[in-house]
């Protein structure tokens, strides 16, 4: 609320999502903005929001990427975004309290989804049982030449956060003996589960010693998910209403001042 008082839109009309389906923003979308500061601030502020409003991280994650030469498109973006916030005012995780410490995640990839660099996107989001505990949207730092680079990029960066969260639960004396993992990607999980290297994967020789050898060790476990039920689209793209809606409460995201 306070940041849309400083915007002056707490008058605004709400919006039921964070950004237009068909969206597309690049670099020159629209005209310069005459005080680029105010872009750069909203940006600022709003990416604290992320920390604690997963499903608000994918915008924000695409407006950051224009905080160098905001345009009047980028702002018009963000202010979509304050009228969104406006509707969900009330909106967050709800942390069940349930005894089940079971890790499992949802990895995606969005190709060449850049419009500048053609770089994809990564997006994933894990659970501790029930609850939601960590997720990412994040341009790759490459170009990756298919869909199938990109995805297995994706695998490698979720697999490293699952690693970590393992090690850290061990330090409260909670044992999780693997992690689950869900991929819409079947080529890339045949990549992963193939002993046999090919010509056209080694430029991904790195990642797939580590994935591979996270799965040898029965630490993780790679399982195919169709894409309707991949709840990581939520991070790498914009969605519909109904289908961002869905994947909402799937997430465990809900608004305390919605009737239950």
């Amino acid at each position: 609320m306070s940041i849309l008082e400083d915007c002056g839109m707490l008058a605004c009309k709400p919006s039921a999502v964070p950004m237009e389906s068909n969206l597309k923003l690049h670099t020159n979308s629209g005209s310069p903005l005459a005080d680029p500061g105010s872009y750069r601030r909203l940006v600022g502020r709003l990416l604290y929001l992320t920390i604690s409003r997963p499903d608000i991280c994918y915008t924000v994650h695409k407006l950051s990427q224009f905080v160098a030469n905001p345009h009047s498109e980028h702002m018009n973006a963000a202010h979509m975004l304050l009228r969104y916030l406006k509707h969900t005012v009330g909106q967050g995780i709800l942390f069940k309290a349930t005894f089940d410490t079971k890790l499992h995640a949802y990895v995606d990839a969005d190709w060449g989804s850049c419009l500048d660099s053609r770089r994809s996107t990564t997006g994933f989001c894990i659970f501790l049982g029930n609850s939601l505990i960590s997720w990412k949207a994040k341009r790759q730092k490459t170009v990756s030449k298919s869909s199938v680079e990109a995805e297995y990029r994706s695998l490698a960066s979720v697999f490293t956060e699952l690693t970590w969260l393992r090690n850290f639960l061990t330090d409260f004396n909670i044992d999780t003996p693997y992690a689950v993992v869900y991929c819409d990607n079947k080529a890339a999980i045949h990549i992963a589960t193939n002993p046999t290297y090919h010509e056209s994967t080694k430029h991904l020789e790195i990642n797939l010693h580590y994935v591979r050898e996270q799965m040898e060790r029965g630490a993780l476990k790679l399982i195919h998910v169709r894409n309707h039920h991949q709840l990581a689209n939520i991070f790498t793209k914009t969605l519909p209403r109904n289908a961002f809606l869905n994947i909402l409460s799937k997430l465990g995201i809900e608004n305390i001042f919605l009737p239950s």
